[in-house]
């Protein structure tokens, strides 16, 4: 059992305590009030939060932590699989290694979750996951699996099937080739549905099966978009096959902004902390997430890590709040919006009782570049504490000692 008290507690869901006090019980959040009056038989360790910030962790929507190493080259790369441009059997859960240092820096940011996946090198590159930061196990740190389907479009596949001589070498050829695909999914689900329902013998196709939970909008389809254009031929897709879809890069989304509030789809924002070494991106800008907001598009911010460094997800909604998108929506683009978008509101993104104990304490607004996490908690764990960090002591990296 956990008390935080006399904090600014952010909870992301329409109240603010200020001071408050938060309780936390079993890994999840037990209480949130002005006051919280513990029994005489209750002892529990007490985090006084005076003058800082208590807000739920930090969400990153659209990463590659874990997949994409730093520093270990073609060693620690698992990102794309490019001599097949279909490959919706992959789950990036398989590649993830929870020893990649990089989680040690999200949870040293107040960063406690993200969705994990495969790179855009293909046509359709696999299964998305959304996951915890901490733990040894990629199966227990896992919260949604799969979380959805990434989906390629424009310059990565493009470039690399030309480089490899085969198609596509367009994107009239990768719309056409996912469409396909999305065709003989459905055929493959009404001839299972039909032999199900006669008591018919049916050969499962694993591939085909992966399509499943997209074409029940379980999951979306997670679409690489920078250009406009792309963002509006992946739109016009989802709706041809009646399929949910995020927007993850969204890099000229400003630009259409009515046409992507009319799709009803969110984007995610990023990595705009980076070069613009492409030319599909070279109008990225961090007003992108204020227009769209104002726009009446849900907006999440990510790092693309290791594009950006994922430690710097809360500095890269900090630059976007001042570019128009404010400090409030900057907040929820890094919390709530995020759980949103990738359909694990049920656990995290805000503080609400019930709710998973992942919490982040800053001493001040975590957008602003000279804040630091003091503390991190996941499922009711203090994982990080900035003295201990300071002292070369803390629980994740003891754990992996």
């Amino acid at each position: 059992m956990i008390l935080i008290k006399n904090g600014k507690i952010l909870t992301m869901a329409g109240n603010t305590y200020d001071p408050g006090c938060l309780l936390i019980q079993d890994g999840k959040i037990a209480g949130i009030e002005s006051e919280i009056d513990i029994g005489q038989n209750d002892m529990p360790e007490v985090i006084d939060a005076a003058g800082c910030w208590v807000m739920p962790g930090l969400i990153d929507a659209h990463c590659h932590i874990g997949i994409t190493e730093e520093k270990k080259g073609f060693e620690g790369d698992d990102c794309n699989e490019m001599k097949d441009p279909m490959t919706p059997h992959i789950r990036g859960l398989d590649a993830i290694n929870p020893m990649d240092s990089a989680f040690h820096n999200a949870i040293s940011a107040g960063i406690t979750s993200m969705m994990i996946g495969p790179g855009s090198a293909n046509v359709v590159g696999g299964q998305f996951a959304f996951i915890k930061a901490d733990g040894r196990s990629v199966d227990d740190m896992a919260v949604l699996q799969p979380a959805a389907m990434k989906a390629g479009f424009g310059e990565n596949p493009k470039s690399n099937y030309s480089e490899l001589g085969v198609v596509p070498t367009t994107r009239m050829t990768m719309a056409a080739m996912l469409r396909e695909e999305l065709f003989n999914a459905k055929i493959y689900r009404t001839n299972k549905e039909k032999a199900e329902k006669n008591g018919e013998g049916f050969d499962a196709d694993f591939r085909m099966e992966c399509w499943l939970p997209v074409l029940r909008k379980e999951i979306p389809i997670k679409a690489h978009v920078h250009r406009a254009d792309d963002i509006l031929t992946a739109i016009r897709i989802a709706r041809e096959f009646d399929l949910n879809m995020t927007l993850d890069h969204c890099t000229e989304g400003h630009l259409i902004a009515k046409e992507i509030r009319a799709s009803g789809f969110p984007a995610i924002i990023g990595p705009t902390l980076a070069s613009r070494n492409k030319i599909e991106i070279q109008n990225m800008d961090f007003k992108t997430p204020g227009i769209l907001h104002k726009n009446g598009v849900k907006v999440a911010i990510c790092t693309d890590h290791p594009v950006s460094r994922i430690q710097y997800l809360p500095l890269c909604a900090g630059l976007a709040a001042k570019e128009g998108l404010g400090i409030e929506e900057g907040l929820r683009a890094i919390t709530i919006n995020p759980a949103e978008i990738c359909n694990v509101a049920d656990r995290v993104g805000s503080l609400e009782v019930g709710k998973d104990a992942d919490i982040a304490i800053f001493n001040g607004n975590p957008m602003d570049i000279f804040t630091v996490a003091l503390f991190t908690i996941i499922n009711g764990e203090v994982i990080y504490r900035a003295e201990e960090h300071s002292a070369g002591n803390d629980k994740r990296k003891n754990r992996q000692s």
